[in-house]
């Protein structure tokens, strides 16, 4: 196994044969059957790809050359929280999903292989959150997976409310009108929609609402996003999402436990009639909105929409990120299992299910 790390600005990248060029830093987790980069600049997991191929589903709002600033990429962390800040916040500089993007992240441990993983740790502070994130990222040797672990210490002398939600974040040419999005996600509602009532009946995925009350399949997306972001509760004990376009022969997907994310949120996003984002998010919390607002609620769908953190908590999340190859002819994902170590993702609707599979261990111990 080899890896490579680029920790200063202006430096090469050799992968796969070829030179990467990048004038950010960033550091490169290479197996022997897949590789991963995370920008420090901002965090971002910005590159998941199997080796000796080029194809990137996480590869939307790539920087362009010499732009150096942190900034929101691929999956990104949005802490301490997901969407708008007050007013008053804002006016004290808290930008949009928290401040996780906009800080330069500090490399902890440079990769290193242990026990077929190549593993490395990074943190990030976020000094108006009063918030510290430290992330262990493992990537298994013989398989496209990568196992990402993430503390968030409260550094504050009192405790505070606070919210984590992942931002896997799909892009062209990954991403196109043939793109399939699964979930075992259950009941939901439309951001910027009435809340779910008697008179607004909640939607059940992979369903949605658009604004003229029709139904929409939030598994596909063409040429409209509306709507744009639906959130979704998720109620067996491991939440799940897939992205897959059968004619580039590839999937990716995430695996992690309710317990840690509760919600399931998809967002679309179209640029000139093309299909030009989507977001795979997880979080804990479903509602688009400032801290009042869902301190008041307290809990949709009988799910709660924010967390709190005491002086000097920490709390301690994981999730699980794979690639698959595919075949053209791909129907999507029915289910995904976890049984003695093995994760296996199921097709949908197949009469001869082409049953993909990996070793994976012990993922959220």
């Amino acid at each position: 196994m080899r890896w490579e790390l680029a920790m200063v600005a202006s430096c090469v990248l050799i992968v796969a044969g070829r030179s990467l060029a990048s004038d950010r830093p960033a550091i490169l987790l290479h197996g022997n059957a897949a590789q991963v980069k995370i920008d420090l600049a901002g965090g971002s997991i910005v590159d998941f790809r199997f080796n000796g191929e080029h194809l990137n589903p996480l590869g939307w709002n790539a920087a362009p050359q010499g732009h150096t600033a942190p900034r929101a990429m691929g999956h990104f962390l949005c802490l301490d929280r997901w969407g708008a800040a007050t007013e008053a916040e804002q006016r004290h500089g808290m930008p949009y999903h928290g401040e996780a993007t906009q800080v330069t992240w500090k490399i902890n441990q440079e990769p290193r292989r242990d026990q077929e993983m190549v593993t490395a740790t990074m943190t990030a502070q976020l000094p108006l959150a009063g918030l510290k994130v430290k992330r262990t990222i493992q990537l298994a040797d013989g398989e496209a997976v990568c196992i990402v672990k993430e503390q968030i210490t409260n550094q504050n002398k009192l405790g505070r409310i606070y919210n984590i939600v992942q931002h896997p974040s799909l892009g062209t040419p990954f991403l196109d009108e043939t793109t399939i999005v699964d979930s075992n996600a259950g009941l939901g509602f439309m951001q910027g929609q009435p809340l779910p009532s008697e008179a607004h009946p909640a939607v059940q995925w992979p369903y949605a609402r658009n604004r003229q009350g029709e139904q929409v399949d939030m598994r596909y997306m063409v040429d409209t996003e509306d709507p744009s972001v639906v959130a979704y509760t998720i109620d067996e004990p491991y939440g799940w999402t897939t992205a897959a376009t059968p004619k580039h022969g590839l999937l990716i997907g995430y695996l992690w436990k309710t317990s840690d994310y509760p919600w399931f949120d998809a967002w679309r996003a179209v640029q000139d009639g093309k299909p030009f984002a989507r977001g795979l998010e997880f979080g804990t919390t479903g509602w688009h909105v400032p801290f009042p607002q869902l301190v008041n609620q307290h809990k949709i769908l009988d799910t709660t929409i924010y967390e709190y953190l005491d002086a000097d908590q920490s709390v301690t999340k994981r999730y699980v990120i794979f690639l698959f190859r595919i075949p053209e002819s791909y129907r999507g994902v029915a289910r995904i299992t976890l049984t003695d170590g093995q994760l296996a993702v199921h097709e949908r609707d197949a009469d001869n299910e082409r049953g993909l599979t990996m070793q994976v261990g012990n993922l959220f111990e």
